[in-house]
């Protein structure tokens, strides 16, 4: 194993986080606080561009030194030319609130850039079909890939609510997906996991609330976020696809498990209700734990302790050559689970609140002041898109627009 690669990544991105961190201040690329935020200080958008350059300038340095070797077959380039228009419109997004439609094009045209410039395409979905055979998708492979993609790149959006949130659940499917190629697979993308996930690692930490460090010192932002999506959905997808592939599609959705239970549950019931789905509310599971009484931290860790059971669970299948008819069954079973805890959220966040949290009896009152909309000191996502965040009047939240 070559340690060139994720040292240089760990420690561009480090440094371009503290270099950017000032200039963002200056131009005006931050979350400014209000009264539905709990951090201090303008905080500087500008994880997901320090992540992007970080793992880019690893990867040609290791290139141009001749160390990659086996990584020439991946297509990089296509997958970088992808991220790009990720980041130019996310950044973008960031600072001056774009529509709805234009960062959704510039998502189908990554997507679409992934799929003919790096020819990273589901072709099928697994052993699914009755008699045990593969179920391959024919001319809908582009189309679902898109729409698949789509989703894991919005979801991976929604879940950056909380300090560290979004770039803990992004390692842990990194790490689960680096453990499956490493006792499965080839070194072709082990160096592209490996740098990306030196490069989050450098991000928390200056993301993460730390004893020393109580608020985070910068954000993903949507362009952050948008990147960590991509990211996961190629490696997903490159895994689980070809004759040599590392894990079967149904055992890749298990290293995604709680961004896509999220996305698809918030989807669901804000149809059920007649209600658009892009509309932002307070019912993500992380925002449960918060008004149940938990502190970011400890939300973040539970969270990420369920997307480590994911990670187990899929490796698990791999491992014992489970089905891929059992896999997919058993994930379907867990989303129609965590569908019903979100729909009884105040009912799970009481039962918390009782069983798990020692809280103050005062404290415990509370809480049927909270289901008037949760309007507690942190009863909001907490980070805000484009202009809104120098604003002080608050209508929409960029991280819980799908997208």
């Amino acid at each position: 194993m070559n340690f060139v690669g994720p040292i240089l990544a760990f420690a561009a991105t480090a440094v371009l986080i503290i270099l950017l961190r000032p200039l963002a201040i200056a131009v005006g690329l931050v979350d400014v606080p209000s009264r539905r935020k709990t951090h201090s200080g303008d905080i500087p958008l500008i994880g997901g561009m320090a992540i992007f350059v970080g793992s880019l300038v690893a990867l040609a340095t290791q290139s141009s030194l001749g160390q990659t070797g086996v990584i020439i077959s991946t297509p990089l380039p296509a997958f970088f030319a992808a991220a790009f228009v990720l980041i130019l419109v996310g950044a973008w997004d960031d600072y001056a609130d774009l529509p709805p439609v234009i960062r959704f094009l510039a998502q189908i045209v990554a997507c679409l850039i992934m799929i003919f410039g790096g020819n990273t395409v589901l072709t099928d979905v697994g052993q699914l079909n009755i008699d045990g055979s593969v179920f391959n998708l024919g001319w809908m492979a582009v189309p679902f890939t898109v729409f698949a993609c789509l989703g894991v790149i919005n979801a991976m959006n929604m879940c950056d609510g909380l300090d560290g949130l979004s770039g803990s659940l992004a390692l842990i499917a990194l790490l689960g997906l680096g453990i499956a190629n490493t006792l499965w697979g080839s070194a072709g993308h082990q160096h592209l996991i490996v740098v990306f996930a030196a490069c989050v690692i450098s991000f928390l930490m200056f993301n993460l609330r730390t004893l020393w460090r109580p608020k985070a010192w910068v954000f993903l932002g949507d362009a952050g976020s948008m990147l960590l999506g991509l990211t996961l959905s190629w490696l997903a997808i490159c895994l689980s696809q070809g004759e040599e592939r590392v894990i079967s599609p149904a055992a890749a959705l298990w290293f995604l498990m709680l961004p896509v239970y999220d996305a698809v549950a918030m989807m669901v019931r804000r149809l059920l209700k007649r209600q658009s789905p892009f509309r932002a509310d307070r019912e993500h599971l992380h925002h449960i734990f918060l008004m149940a009484g938990f502190s970011v931290g400890e939300s973040v860790t539970l969270m990420s302790g369920i997307a480590v059971a994911g990670v187990v669970i899929g490796l698990g299948g791999v491992y014992l050559e489970i089905a891929d008819s059992v896999l997919a069954a058993i994930f379907l079973v867990g989303g129609i689970l965590y569908y019903w805890v979100i729909r009884r959220a105040w009912r799970v966040m009481r039962f918390l609140r009782r069983s798990i949290c020692r809280r103050s009896a005062a404290d415990r009152r509370n809480t049927s002041d909270r289901r008037d909309g949760g309007k507690s000191d942190y009863a909001g996502p907490e980070r805000r898109s484009g202009a809104d965040r120098r604003q002080q009047p608050i209508r929409r939240t960029g991280d819980d627009q799908v997208f």
